[in-house]
């Protein structure tokens, strides 16, 4: 019963095998039980047994054996169970019956046959049982209980036909010479039953552990070999599947007849190379560990594939240094290859070329047709630059829409066909046209040695000569040209300084009165930004404010001095107004009303003391929005001044269009006055203008008396903007402001 649990324990191949097994050493047991149980029955007669029958009874107790059992195993229903109960009931009768046929004696045996008949149906009845119990309980016990019911039918089924024999005397009877006595058969007996079935029983518990041994080694992901005295004497699946050798072919070959020495790492850790059987060369990782096997020391090499590990670090170290999107090298790998270029230049007194590239209508595009047409593009630009590139040029994606070229050559002829190709390209394959989604290409060019000598100088000025091409038109190339340059390079300087002047105090507020005409009283002051910029000065608004316009930090500046501002005005004594000028960009931003009603409650700021002055060139771009933001603020309280009037733009639409509170003269014209009929006609026509329009009228930079009599004529009666240097004030405390204002009565 043993044998047989672990029967069903192996596979189909394995497992008739362990039925045989089984089933030898269930037939040496009732081969065992029948004779033992011979040697004590008393006959009246001397008794002995003759060799040939004792023998044949063994065999077919192990022949009957294995077919009831093999009957039983293989089915799982009650007919399966009582089939092999039936078979194992015969078996054990033939034996029984085989091995009273074997007695020697002058006597005749009888045998009856209703109770020979009980004692087959007994005996399948407990063998059916014992089966049934076998196949349908787990664990421990179903082998003991089992085990004793079988036991049970063959002691059964023995007694009970053992009790309808009789042996009838007969002297004329001769016995047979070949006989074996009952002694030396019952040490045979013995013997034999008690070997065969230690053996079994030591059969299965050493295969099961030395299976389950190999079952664990094969099961391993690493491929392990054995080696005793440096050859190898076994290997387990796992390293023939890896290497495609056969074990017969490594049997009794040393290691390096496959391994490899690459390298070590750390004691033990060995970095190798596998020679597979079809010849290709498979990095592994090898360590070496003492053990203790079948009973002698050796050593076990234990191999783990690197093939995987190594593809992945492959795959990390390309994505370090190469675009996700187009694959290209990155700013790392650029910055790793444009510093190799210029030390192989500089030992071979070569030069080098370096592209700044940038997209036009790149961020249109994305911004309409969404990422993924933006995606398609930049994979586009990016095939069409490796196509213009030659061997050795290096083409990089720094992030974005700029990309990046490095070309060793003969320079500046290699650069210029390098640019006119790519040109081309973009022309053949970007037609604008055609194709909405179409882009252009500016590039800018910078020169080794000539231009720089160091990476950062070169991409620099690759970036302002790039720059230049961008305010020039767009879609062309250009060299960098260091005098040409300078202006632009200044302009950047600019654009950077600005992004930090405000958490350096660098920006602050000046206020410029406004005085009434009528009564000369200050009605309001006009908030003006001042950039105190470090090393030159006050920078002028005018010079700052279009570049600060361009980059977008106006957004930035704008909402800080509406926030100052407005603190401040909140503390004056006076209920005077203050007006602040808001950039055509910021009408862009969708949160512009709810950022100005923001800062007007935070501030406390009643919003009828807030004017927004505003150029005509905020209604060109998106006017519909603007106006639908206009009329939001206007609902809230803020006044809005048009600013500017007169140049620019200047449209009558637009004050037809929307009722603004005030208009607002260009200083151009002002300043034209004493010495220009055609600008004393204009400005009166706009004074006259908003009078007829209801709204009041401010002229902008009124500085000399002579200006102000101009303007200020008695049937009109318009506002003046008082100019001069000294009106200015910055963002002080409100007592201050109160002491300015009554200066600034006194000047008016």
């Amino acid at each position: 019963m043993l044998l047989l649990s672990r029967a069903q324990e192996c596979d189909a191949g394995q497992r008739r095998l362990w039925i045989a097994a089984s089933a030898f050493a269930c037939g040496i047991g009732i081969w065992a039980t029948h004779f033992i149980a011979m040697l004590a029955y008393d006959g009246g007669l001397p008794i002995s047994y003759g060799l040939g029958l004792t023998g044949l009874s063994v065999v077919l107790a192990i022949a009957g054996s294995w077919g009831a059992i093999l009957v039983a195993s293989e089915g799982t229903s009650g007919y399966s169970f009582a089939s092999g109960g039936m078979l194992m009931a015969l078996a054990i009768a033939t034996m029984h019956l085989t091995g009273m046929q074997a007695i020697e004696a002058q006597a005749t045996i009888e045998y009856d046959p209703y109770v020979t008949l009980a004692a087959v149906v007994t005996g399948a009845g407990l063998a059916t049982l014992s089966f049934l119990t076998f196949f349908k309980l787990t664990g421990a016990k179903r082998i003991v209980i089992s085990s004793l019911i079988f036991v049970l039918s063959i002691c059964a089924l023995h007694f009970t036909s053992m009790s309808g024999i009789v042996l009838v005397p007969d002297p004329a009877k001769d016995v047979a010479q070949m006989t074996i006595a009952t002694d030396v058969l019952a040490a045979i007996i013995m013997a034999v039953s008690t070997g065969l079935i230690l053996v079994a029983l030591g059969a299965v518990f050493l295969e099961s552990h030395l299976t389950d041994l190999r079952g664990l080694a094969n099961a391993s992901l690493e491929g392990l070999l054995i080696l005793r005295d440096g050859r190898i004497i076994d290997a387990n699946e796992r390293f023939q599947e890896m290497s495609g050798w056969k074990f017969t072919e490594l049997q009794g070959n040393v290691p390096d007849v496959v391994l490899i020495s690459h390298s070590a790492d750390g004691e033990g850790h060995r970095e190798m190379l596998l020679i597979a059987r079809d010849e290709t060369e498979i990095s592994v990782e090898v360590v070496a560990k003492k053990i203790v096997y079948r009973g002698r020391g050796c050593e076990v090499l234990v191999i783990r594939d690197l093939t995987e590990r190594k593809r992945a670090e492959e795959m990390i170290e390309h994505l370090a240094h190469h675009d996700v999107l187009t694959d290209l090298p990155n700013r790392s790998l650029f910055d790793t290859r444009i510093r190799q270029a210029l030390q192989i230049a500089h030992r071979k007194r070569s030069q080098v070329a370096v592209f700044c590239l940038d997209l036009d209508r790149f961020k249109a595009v994305n911004d309409i047709f969404g990422h993924a047409e933006g995606d398609r593009i930049l994979c586009k630009v990016a095939a069409i630059l490796k196509r213009c590139a030659a061997d050795g040029e290096t083409v990089a994606r720094l992030g974005g829409d700029e990309f990046a070229i490095i070309q060793p050559g003969k320079q500046p002829e290699a650069a210029r066909r390098l640019a006119a190709r790519i040109l081309d390209e973009f022309a053949a394959g970007m037609d604008t046209t055609r194709d909405p989604t179409a882009v252009g290409v500016s590039i800018g060019i910078a020169l080794f040695p000539s231009d720089g000598t160091t990476a950062e100088d070169l991409c620099n000025n690759a970036d302002t000569a790039l720059y230049r091409v961008k305010h020039a038109g767009r879609g062309s190339a250009c060299f960098f040209d260091a005098e040409m340059d300078e202006a632009v390079r200044a302009r950047r300087q600019i654009e950077n300084d600005l992004r930090h002047a405000i958490i350096r105090n660098q920006i602050h507020v000046s206020y410029q009165p406004i005085l009434d005409t009528r009564t000369g009283e200050i009605n309001g002051y006009e908030a003006l930004m001042r950039w105190n910029r470090p090393g030159h000065g006050m920078s002028e608004p005018n010079i700052f404010i279009p570049i600060a316009e361009e980059s977008g930090t106006i957004v930035q500046l704008g909402e800080w001095v509406l926030r100052q501002a407005c603190m401040e005005a909140a503390r004056w004594p006076d209920p005077l107004s203050i007006a602040v000028n808001v950039s055509p960009v910021q009408f862009m931003l969708p949160n512009l009303y709810d950022q100005i009603a923001g800062i007007l409650t935070e501030t406390g700021l009643v919003p009828a003391r807030l004017e927004l002055e505003i150029t005509e060139a905020a209604l060109v771009r998106d006017r519909a929005r603007v106006m639908a933001t206009l009329v939001r603020l206007r609902e809230l309280g803020v006044r809005i001044v048009m600013d500017d009037f007169g140049t620019g733009f200047s449209s009558l639409s637009n004050l037809r269009t929307f009722p603004f509170d005030k208009i607002k003269v260009d200083r151009s014209f002002t300043g034209a006055l004493e010495h220009d009929a055609a600008a004393r006609s204009i400005v009166r026509a706009i004074i006259g203008l908003g009078h007829s329009l209801g709204m009041p009228v401010v002229t902008e930079g009124v500085e000399t008396e002579v200006q102000r009599q101009i303007v200020g004529k008695p049937d009109i009666e318009p506002s003046i903007k008082a100019a001069a240097r000294e009106s200015f004030l910055s963002a002080q405390t409100g007592t201050e402001v109160l002491k300015i204002h009554r200066t600034a009565t006194r000047q008016g």
